[in-house]
């Protein structure tokens, strides 16, 4: 497996999701000079207004009735995609074409062109043209455990994700959508109780309040399947940049995005967590936590050169 250039691709749900998971461990690697593709999976229509500043006097929301704003909804968040995707880095954008799901058992479910309904074949085979083309050597999906949060469109993005990263290097698959190409390395997404609790500590000490409660600390743990950790103090402003960009998804003065400003985070937390679930490199950690989402590719690539 030769590596030519360095290429995480990252596969996301909905637009909002990329700044909200892993923005800081991206905006890294871009610095690095590794090439960044971000895949959206939807168009995020389905998305409520978050910010209530919105509604006010002068403000895109303003007076709109419900169907109207669902239509400024559906008209701003490609924008503020972009906006946040050009805060992080990432040099390519791409849109797999379907519309957002909405949640189980809504009208949006159902819809003929929602990304819940769509052959898994058809989202495997977009999913797998693009992983051709860019040649990622990681790739970053959803967990398998959608416990903490079953969205219809985060639960598809782990199913195509798995599937794509197995035939994407096999030319008996999707012979229509390029040369096979095998990534060597997925990751699945993970926040980690260790972070919940240090974010938490720290906001009852410095703020006298915390927007966490017994549902986020009844929750099951997933910290012992964590194989990988970024150290990304230094790079946070792209999880908080990004998040602002999305204006209609996210408050400002939510405390639950924003109730530690970087520089505190990056003092009790400067982490991102990660589990790596499946690898081709022949390297898989042991007993250690890996600092790189490159690690072993490059020893790989020595051994069949």
């Amino acid at each position: 497996m030769s590596v030519h250039r360095r290429c995480i691709l990252t596969v996301h749900a909905h637009p909002d999701d990329e700044a909200s998971k892993g923005a800081p461990t991206l905006a890294k690697y871009r610095a690095e000079g590794v090439h960044t593709v971000l895949v959206c999976c939807t168009g995020g229509e389905e998305g409520d207004l978050q910010n209530p500043r919105l509604r006010e006097p002068g403000q895109p929301f303003h007076g709109l009735t419900p169907e109207e704003e669902k239509l400024k909804m559906a008209e701003l968040r490609p924008v503020e995609l972009a906006e946040s995707a050009a805060i992080i880095g990432f040099e390519e954008v791409v849109m797999l074409g379907y519309r957002d799901s909405g949640m189980v058992d809504t009208e949006a479910n159902a819809h003929p062109e929602s990304f819940h309904m769509a052959p898994i074949d058809d989202a495997v085979g977009r999913l797998v043209g693009t992983i051709r083309r860019t040649r990622p050597q990681v790739i970053i999906t959803y967990s398998d455990d959608h416990s903490g949060y079953p969205h219809p469109d985060h639960v598809k993005v782990h199913d195509i994700s798995i599937v794509a990263f197995e035939r994407a290097g096999d030319p008996n698959w999707y012979p229509e959508h390029g040369e096979p190409f095998q990534p060597a390395k997925m990751y699945y997404t993970l926040w980690s109780k260790a972070r919940l609790i240090a974010v938490h500590d720290a906001m009852l000490r410095l703020r006298g309040s915390s927007p966490y409660d017994d549902r986020w600390f009844n929750r099951v743990g997933q910290d012992e399947r964590i194989t990988t950790r970024l150290e990304v103090g230094e790079y946070l402003w792209a999880r908080s940049g990004a998040l602002l960009a999305h204006a209609t998804q996210v408050n400002p003065d939510e405390p639950f995005w924003f109730g530690l400003s970087d520089e505190e985070l990056a003092e009790v937390y400067p982490y991102e967590d990660w589990v790596l679930a499946h690898s081709h490199v022949g390297y898989v950690p042991e007993g250690i936590i890996e600092e790189d989402l490159f690690a072993g590719i490059e020893i790989a690539a020595e051994a069949h050169q």
